[in-house]
């Protein structure tokens, strides 16, 4: 494989993480248009309905450069699209601007495209190569690729505790265990994902409004797990108009921002969640619930990713023991003052290439 190659797609994939928060549930997608080594248009997806990165790629060559564009080469870091949705297939626009050549990284799981988009390319004479940095491809729209192939969210795991392994105290009182900048960190987190989880006994003792407050983009969905319908409805997530999912035993209806959904307490709960976000077409979870919940996704091994936030100046002897994970493949890490925050991937990821 070129070493150019690998390098211009890499500064597809670094354009690509631009749309993070912004473009779900399409996937984040970078765009480089090279002549003779040099980079004369570069794009990227910037919003979900807005221009494809191949379209803002093109239209960013400058009319100087125009001329250029049947003897440039284009690389994208996913299969441009071969069909109409919210804006016209990119594949014509890549034909119709007689550009000879199109490397990409992968191709588009999407039933709509899913090869297609190679396939009119190469039938309109084009020479395509694929597979540069296939991996890294895949991996930064993991979420996509799980939902279209499985047809399951991508599930996060998101928990804080203290030094010595506890997410709560003996006490009633509310533990804060995260730094100022790591809730910033973690509200970029709620940027970038679909949908926010949490259980009854979080949503009563914590009164959260799972809104993205300190970072740019939108806030998730707000799902909320609630079968005997005990949280009251003077809590803060109940009095914005942001829209709230309340899974319980009792009704289905829908009374303003508030939808309830029922459940059936003879299936497993995690089961019916997965198939209620594949009908709404929800692709990311970032549970954010106490230890029952969160240790349900753990034993029931229906979790992708775990982010680990340890105050390591905090301990207090004893309290509610954080949840705790079978076999992780450890990911990566960074600190932020006194947190530091661990990820994790599961070993029973099996999103393919």
């Amino acid at each position: 494989m070129s070493d150019l190659h690998q390098q211009y797609m890499f500064r597809c994939l670094e354009l690509a993480r631009l749309g993070a928060g912004f473009v779900s549930p399409n996937p984040m997608v970078g765009a480089v248009l090279v002549y003779q080594n040099r980079i004369i248009g570069e794009g990227w997806h910037k919003k979900y309905g807005g221009p494809h990165a191949e379209v803002n790629c093109i239209h960013a060559v400058d009319p100087s450069d125009e001329h250029l564009i049947p003897d440039s080469t284009l690389y994208v870091s996913l299969e441009p699209c071969a069909h109409f949705g919210k804006t016209p297939p990119c594949s014509q626009l890549i034909i119709d601007k007689k550009i000879p050549k199109v490397i990409i990284a992968c191709r588009d799981p999407f039933a709509a495209v899913n090869g297609k988009g190679i396939e009119q390319l190469q039938k309109a004479g084009i020479e395509v190569i694929t597979g540069v940095l296939e991996r890294e491809a895949v991996e930064l729209n993991r979420r996509f690729f799980k939902f279209h192939q499985q047809q399951q969210p991508y599930v996060i795991l998101k928990w804080a505790q203290t030094d010595d392994g506890f997410m709560a105290g003996n006490s009633n009182d509310r533990l804060l265990i995260t730094r100022e900048q790591t809730n910033r960190i973690v509200h970029r987190w709620r940027s970038e994902e679909a949908a926010i989880l949490i259980g009854t006994d979080t949503a009563i003792k914590d009164n959260p409004s799972l809104t993205n407050r300190y970072w740019f983009g939108k806030s998730p969905l707000r799902l909320v797990v609630d079968k005997h319908l005990r949280i009251p409805g003077h809590l803060t997530m109940f009095n914005d108009d942001e829209p709230v999912v309340i899974f319980n035993l009792q009704k289905d209806e829908v009374q303003g921002h508030l939808r309830f959904v029922k459940i059936s307490s003879d299936r497993s709960f995690i089961d019916q969640l997965f198939a209620y976000c594949y009908q709404q077409g929800i692709q990311s979870i970032l549970v954010e619930g106490g230890v029952k919940l969160l240790q349900s996704f753990i034993d029931e091994e229906r979790w992708d990713e775990a982010r680990v936030i340890t105050n390591t100046s905090l301990r207090i002897g004893s309290g509610l023991a954080a949840p705790r994970i079978h076999e992780p493949h450890f990911l990566d890490s960074l600190n932020s003052a006194t947190d530091q925050i661990k990820i994790y991937l599961s070993q029973k990821i099996k999103i393919t290439v």
